[in-house]
């Protein structure tokens, strides 16, 4: 069972038709929207800022989505897709972007709609990852101009995917639960 943690008197709320793999991680001021997924070992940590999480968004396994005490909230949008081992610290990502495995984002840093950082990525603090581009390297830097067949196929497609694979996990728990 997910460990859905209560601390300074905040308790997270989580939509209808999530998946929350039994060893995520959900604590504090998080707000988690309608088909969601959270994703083994990943760590939605909301102690020292508030977290929240739009609709039909994927935090992939081990990937850690946290605040700045007291300074940058942490919003994701809907449509979002979070990568194996990513961060996202105090930052924004706006609907239908794409962090890559491994990648970093950064307190006060905004990546808008239609954007993938790619894997291994650092988008420093306080920068902007603007509409329609690849960001990569260290620090982050555009790299290539997204078409909206790209959005489609790359972005839209992960996120797809990924609800799609909670069904999977929902049909073997109908078949534990029959037996």
């Amino acid at each position: 069972m997910a460990h859905i943690i209560s601390v300074r008197g905040k308790t997270p709320k989580i939509g209808k038709n999530c998946f929350i793999a039994e060893t995520a991680t959900i604590i504090g001021d998080v707000v988690i929207g309608d088909g969601c997924s959270i994703w083994y070992g990943a760590v939605v940590r909301g102690d020292v800022n508030s977290i929240t999480i739009g609709d039909n968004t994927n935090i992939q396994d081990n990937a850690v989505i946290h605040g700045t005490y007291e300074k940058y909230a942490t919003r994701i949008g809907s449509g979002v897709s979070v990568g194996h081992s990513a961060i996202v610290h105090g930052a924004t990502i706006e609907d239908n972007s794409l962090i890559g495995m491994g990648a970093t984002v950064l307190d006060n840093s905004v990546v808008e709609e239609d954007t993938v950082i790619a894997a291994g990525a650092v988008l420093s603090g306080g920068k902007r990852a603007e509409r329609g581009g690849v960001y990569a390297g260290i620090p982050a830097k555009r790299i290539k101009e997204l078409t909206s067949e790209d959005c489609e196929r790359i972005i839209r497609t992960t996120a797809e995917h990924y609800q799609m694979y909670t069904t999977w996990y929902a049909a073997e728990e109908e078949k534990e639960h029959d037996n």
